[in-house]
């Protein structure tokens, strides 16, 4: 997946550096913004409770 993500990038190799992080801090920021707060309330370690 890597490989092709690398070869269909535009531009010379500082370019495509510099798309690679663009890419992985909006995905990293999706996950932040809608995909943790969404599944937060269905994890386990909500409900924990002292002394049981």
């Amino acid at each position: 997946m890597y490989a092709w993500l690398w070869r269909h990038l535009p531009g010379p190799v500082w370019v495509r550096v510099l798309i690679s992080l663009a890419l992985a801090a909006a995905v990293l920021a999706a996950c932040f913004e809608w995909v943790y707060p969404a599944i937060a309330p269905h994890m386990p370690f909500n409900q924990t409770t002292v002394g049981e």
